[in-house]
């Protein structure tokens, strides 16, 4: 394990039993601290929202016990209790004292974490995790912890005695461990981790050397809520209900995963939370990952209609201007209607107008036009920096609510930081920096750094949601990639092996992607590159090449990072349409220059005008009202060690 904490990531996802089989749960949500000046405001309702996700899935609400300081709204007969040191043990031993081989039990905390240093030797040397209860207090050297803290060690202990029985352990956890090293700045969100000088841990305390305990053995899976690196975060929705961004996202894969596997719900969720507020990545481990998620969830992409309205909202990633076409069925029929959502609340849309009498399921069609890019109001990343932001300051538009980013002021210039306000991230430069380029002045690169930020995430934003969130259905298109690591310079690559994203990717490393249609209908294809800083770039087809790839027909297609990077987080996008006969190929590469929503004179396929429609709702080309074909996107994550990527297209 990580350090030995079963964060877990329990979400709901349990695995596959078999009938006899029993689940329970302990469900924690800490959002109001006793003692400590903590308090959160989205534990208790990440709360209420896995309790429903764990009942939608088939778990006996006798069966799950809640310890939350607001338990509203519980599914009714769950358990209810305080979320204190003793009663998150005696709940998690009752648990495990009642299941018996084969049965799982699942454990979720919400809440905030932190770390300590080991004065037992059992992490090797290194710093106990924390999950804090609500009475956690602060350091008491007596001890040589953090009083009342749920200590990886203690939890550790709990797991291997349930594994021991043959009991299945599903943990999640939506809280961080890393609480130094970042800091969140004039963000929207708020970070679920304490530091060290907050709980009052001495300067003077030296962790302990010696033997690391031995893992974990039995079945489990651990899903965390982000790297042991990175900090997690929770942010209010629409509504001004708030979140952890972990469980939001999770519970939304959850509803659409009747057959999926808990590698394939992180891997969905984590690609939801890369396009959200925080660049925080999930992680997750364990025996059971290929193992299926227990229960059905939702047998239909498509949402119930009562009293003409949807009986969903913003829990289940809907939102104002969201288009969805009504059913009379929960699957297959005719389209009775394309209808925009007016009005969204966290568990209930209303539409833009009166729908078709015969109509009882909506299906989103495609997520909401993507909004003006909004800032926040700058942030001086230093108090004691003197140097004069004015010229900086006054190029910058207005500060608007829920800011996409967040303007830092640091090192004579502006750092655009992510909504969470976590200035670099992945390292020194990793947030982008406005620089001037020769002839310019600092408004100047003010507007043309804010115009392509908006335009990338723009298109970001319009293509994750006209693709859909299917887990579980085969995709058109397969894509392996092969990495060429740097070997001294960028003309003299390494050996090529399997790309494995763990390890990231280096200034001068090159990729290959092999794209196979595995469907049975020609797929043109396009592949983009979306930078850390915003910027979208064309990758294939370059050059007036075929893109279109019959049943069966595979394509090669290489990149390579530029040197100079900084570190960061960059995304691969492979899109795939249906071909039809005879009609064009569909090039979205199109849409990767900024220009390229301001003339569009080379496009007449339907898919580039509908996509360039859903950027600029205000273009000419509205009459596209539904999507005129299927959309597939396969997204690879990167991360960068220090450069600045501007990957080239590389020949066949």
């Amino acid at each position: 394990m990580r350090t030995g904490l079963p964060s877990f990531a329990l979400t709901l996802a349990l695995l596959a039993q078999p009938a006899h089989a029993e689940i329970r749960a302990v469900v924690v949500g800490v959002s109001d601290y006793l003692t400590l000046d903590a308090d959160l405001k989205g534990p208790a309702n990440d709360a209420r929202l896995m309790a429903e996700t764990l009942v939608a899935r088939g778990v006996t609400p006798a069966n799950i016990t809640v310890l939350t300081s607001d338990p509203t709204n519980l599914p009714e007969g769950t358990a209810t209790g305080q979320p204190t040191h003793d009663a998150i043990l005696k709940a998690l031993a009752a648990a495990t004292a009642a299941s018996t081989k084969g049965d799982t039990v699942v454990f979720t905390f919400s809440g905030h974490g932190a770390q300590a240093p080991d004065l037992s030797g059992d992490e090797g040397g290194g710093y106990d995790e924390l999950l804090l209860p609500a009475d956690a207090t602060g350091w008491k050297g007596a001890i040589g912890s953090v009083e009342n803290a749920l200590v990886d060690d203690d939890l550790q202990a709990w797991s291997q005695t349930a594994l021991d029985k043959g009991v299945q352990v599903i943990g999640l956890i939506d809280a961080c461990h890393s609480a130094t090293g970042f800091r969140a700045i004039g963000g929207q969100g708020v970070p679920r981790g304490i530091d060290e000088a907050q709980l009052g841990i001495p300067d003077d305390v030296v962790p302990v050397e010696g033997t690391p305990a031995p893992p974990l053995a039995g079945d489990f899976v651990f899903l965390y809520s982000s790297q042991s690196d990175q900090r997690s975060f929770e942010y209010p929705m629409a509504d001004g209900s708030w979140h952890g961004e972990f469980t939001l996202r999770l519970a939304q894969t959850l509803r659409d995963a009747p057959k999926a596997s808990w590698a394939q719900v992180l891997s969905a969720t984590t690609e939801a939370m890369v396009q959200g507020h925080a660049r925080q990545m999930p992680d997750g481990e364990g025996p059971l990952l290929s193992a299926p998620v227990f229960g059905t969830g939702s047998t239909t992409d498509r949402f119930p209609l009562k009293d003409g309205k949807l009986a969903a909202g913003l829990l289940e990633g809907l939102a104002d201007g969201a288009e969805v076409t009504l059913y009379a069925t929960p699957a297959g029929g005719q389209p009775l209607a394309s209808m925009t959502l007016a009005k969204v609340s966290a568990r209930e849309s209303s539409l833009d107008g009166p729908p078709p009498a015969s109509a009882q399921w909506a299906e989103l069609t495609s997520a909401p036009p993507p909004v003006p890019l909004t800032l926040a109001a700058p942030v001086l990343a230093d108090p004691s920096d003197t140097r004069d932001y004015g010229p900086w300051t006054i190029a910058l538009p207005p500060a608007g609510a829920a800011p996409d980013l967040v303007p830092i002021l640091t090192e004579g210039t502006i750092a655009l930081a992510g909504a969470d306000g976590v200035l670099d991230p992945e390292g020194p430069g990793s947030s982008p920096r406005i620089r001037p380029e020769p002839g310019e002045t600092s408004a100047q690169a003010v507007t043309r750094t804010l115009e392509q930020a908006a335009h990338g995430l723009a298109l970001r934003k319009v293509l994750a949601g006209a693709t859909g969130r299917s887990l579980t259905g085969k995709a058109p298109l397969s894509m392996t990639i092969d990495r060429r690591p740097a070997s001294g310079d960028c003309d003299h690559p390494g050996p090529q092996a399997p790309f494995d994203p763990e390890q990231g990717v280096a200034p001068c490393d090159q990729l290959w992607l092999t794209l196979t249609n595995t469907s049975g209908t020609a797929q043109d294809v396009s592949v983009l590159y979306f930078t850390a800083d915003f910027q979208v770039q064309p990758i294939f087809p370059s050059q007036n090449l075929s893109n279109r790839l019959a049943p069966g027909e595979s394509t090669r297609v290489g990149l390579q990072i530029e040197p100079g990077s900084t570190a960061g987080l960059e995304e691969i996008w492979t899109l795939a349409v249906p071909a039809s006969p005879d009609a064009p190929r569909v090039d979205l590469t199109r849409l990767a220059p900024l220009q390229g929503t301001r003339a569009y004179a080379g496009a007449s396929d339907p898919m580039t005008l509908w996509l360039e429609g859903r950027m600029d709702p205000d273009t000419a080309n509205r009459g596209f009202t539904l999507k005129p074909a299927p959309l597939t996107m396969l997204r690879q994550i990167l991360r960068l060690t220090p450069g600045d990527p501007a990957p080239a297209p590389m020949e066949n």
